[in-house]
């Protein structure tokens, strides 16, 4: 290890350390039940959190994969329980496009780089250094906490927190808010530094589509080719444009960003509006209308022989309550000589911006970034709040992080060399251990 290297490890903030641990699990989950497993993770979780004196709780849904659970006493009982949650899964990286090992870990240019950076072994260590500030101290958070890390978010939840609220409610009992991933980071508009908080999340449908036709020798006339057939309902299906649908958490961001941009969206429509974010258009143009993306394709094993059979992966999101009459147009677009088989399918969240935990987030932003104001925004993606709102519990995407205004952080998302500032590491322990301990 050079000088450089050990100064460098010398100087990290604790939340750097254990987000840089974390990645260093490979916890890839492959989906429809294929993963690596979180077991590892987990137990280095349970370990951090039976450290600081609480008693975690591991839960396995199938072997390796564990969720971890602990309840945190806090200072007022009478108040209801707050659930602060993770994932300890991440999506497959492949390494050759990387420029770092997408498992190693690495800090350079001021920034952990690797699978989870931002999604969501960040948030993980920051709930971790956030608590263990509180405890440490000999303090209590303002109110009781369930912290839970869950398995299994990155493929629905499944064998995470919906096998946890299914067959361990109890383990929330109490609580009525929850606050998690995917909101609360900082966005430049025209120079102006704003926080999106996460205030709703749109509808979960997951299909594959199932083209039949004749196997036959490659060199034939078959016109009934299950890839061509599958091949036009991908393209259907992917070239739609769905309208502009606004609701009412897209509609006072729209008119906010409006106000804050000085532009009129009445004129220029909603979308120019999105636009002119810069990179925060990379999340928030989905969330103002249906999305319909091709995500894998499957057909033949020979290039000289015509398969019967063709099938295709489409991720479809929709806005809260729209899942049927989605569906519908869906089998339009494709006709009838494509078969749909619903592989998952999961709920459409909107909460107020208003009460509270959203005063409470608001405020000690503002304290740590006086000036900054914050806008609701709906996710275009899904969080494990789906399974806990089956519970009455109203959940937040609030990880809270400074960013530097050029740093494209929705694409850090699923995307190639994912890395997250080492210094909005200490910013977002910072922001949650004071809402936590204040709320």
């Amino acid at each position: 290890m050079t000088d450089e290297l050990r100064a460098t490890e010398h100087d990290l903030d604790e939340t750097a350390i254990i987000a840089r641990d974390l990645i260093r699990f490979d916890t890839t989950n492959y989906g429809e039940g294929r993963s690596n497993g979180e077991a590892d993770a987990a137990e280095y979780v349970e370990a951090k959190l039976a450290a600081l004196g609480l008693k975690p709780q591991v839960f396995e849904s199938d072997p390796g994969r564990a969720s971890v659970v602990a309840r945190v006493e806090g200072s007022d009982p009478g108040k209801p329980t707050l659930v602060v949650h993770g994932h300890l899964d991440v999506v497959p990286a492949d390494p050759r496009n990387w420029s770092v090992d997408p498992f190693g870990g690495e800090i350079k240019d001021g920034l952990l780089w690797g699978r989870g950076a931002v999604d969501m072994k960040n948030m993980d260590a920051m709930i971790l250094t956030a608590v263990g500030d509180i405890l440490e101290a000999g303090e209590r958070p303002g109110r009781d906490l369930v912290v839970a890390f869950f398995a299994d978010e990155e493929d629905g939840g499944r064998r995470g927190s919906h096998h946890l609220v299914d067959t361990h409610p109890e383990l929330f009992a109490g609580a009525t808010e929850a606050i998690s991933e995917v909101g609360g980071y900082s966005i430049d508009l025209a120079g102006r530094r704003a926080y999106l908080l996460q205030t709703g999340e749109k509808s979960l449908v997951w299909i594959k589509l199932v083209a039949r036709g004749r196997a036959a020798h490659g060199s034939r006339l078959i016109r009934e080719n299950a890839i061509t057939r599958l091949a036009e309902a991908v393209v259907a299906l992917g070239r739609e444009d769905w309208p502009i649908q606004l609701t009412a958490t897209t509609t006072r961001l729209i008119g906010e960003l409006g106000r804050l941009l000085e532009v009129d969206p009445q004129r220029i429509g909603p979308d120019e509006v999105v636009i002119r974010t810069g990179t925060a258009a990379g999340f928030i143009l989905a969330t103002l209308r249906t999305t319909t993306n091709p995500t894998l394709l499957e057909a033949g094993y020979k290039h000289n022989v015509i398969p019967d059979t063709a099938e295709a992966l489409i991720d479809i999101r929709t806005l809260p309550g729209e899942e049927d009459a989605v569906l519908e147009r869906v089998r339009e677009l494709i006709g009838d000589d494509v078969e749909i088989q619903i592989m998952h399918r999961d709920i459409g969240l909107e909460a107020e911006f208003g009460g509270g935990l959203v005063g409470a987030i608001t405020g000690t932003l503002q304290q740590h970034d006086p000036g900054a104001p914050v806008l609701p925004y709906l996710l275009s993606g899904g969080t494990d709040n789906k399974a806990l709102s089956l519970l009455g519990i109203t959940g937040y995407g609030f990880a809270p992080l400074r960013l530097p205004a050029d740093l494209d952080f929705p694409g850090m998302f699923h995307g190639v060399d994912e890395r997250v500032p080492l210094d909005a590491l200490v910013f977002g322990r910072t922001v949650l251990r004071d809402l936590l301990r204040a709320y």
